[in-house]
């Protein structure tokens, strides 16, 4: 997303984004502790209200950072037949972890990696860019990704003290 040309390098403007997959394929550990405490029908309840706020907690942030560098998103695991498609699944023919981490998550979607010849990035355990990089632990350990952010809301105050 940060090149910007002058390398000789071709520039996308397009830019497939995963959004999704974790949500609806259990790709995020607290899915195992759910699994883990509640089963099948607990883990599929939890599936269902990551998807329903979905919306409200990642989609919105990732688009303000796509598009701050002019660039798209296109979001092919939130394609409505696709989550229609991912939704008549049994949730066991979508994840098994019962399995090992990087093998039994998004179980399906290793599947077709590997189907596809993408076989080294199919065992590959997620790591999160804002968490692998460390980057959340740099300002507010305790700060969720669902939380309003305080330093938007104090420049919003203080703009309305300045009368902007």
């Amino acid at each position: 997303v940060h090149h910007e040309g002058g390398t000789g390098g071709p520039v996308s403007r397009i830019l497939l984004i995963g959004s999704g997959a974790d949500e609806q394929l259990a790709g995020y550990s607290r899915h195992r502790g759910c699994y883990a405490t509640e089963g099948w029908l607990g883990l599929t309840r939890e599936v269902a209200m990551e998807m329903g706020r979905l919306h409200g907690r990642n989609l919105g942030r990732d688009d303000r950072c796509v598009s701050d560098r002019g660039r798209e998103s296109r979001l092919p695991f939130l394609d409505e037949r696709l989550v229609g498609f991912l939704n008549d699944l049994p949730m066991d023919c979508k994840a098994r972890l019962d399995l090992p981490r990087g093998v039994g998550d998004k179980l399906l979607l290793r599947c077709v990696a590997m189907l596809l010849g993408l076989g080294e990035c199919c065992l590959t355990p997620k790591r999160a860019i804002q968490f692998g990089s460390r980057i959340a632990k740099c300002e507010n350990r305790r700060e969720k990704g669902g939380d309003n952010c305080n330093r938007l809301t104090d420049c919003r105050t203080h703009s309305q003290t300045l009368n902007y």
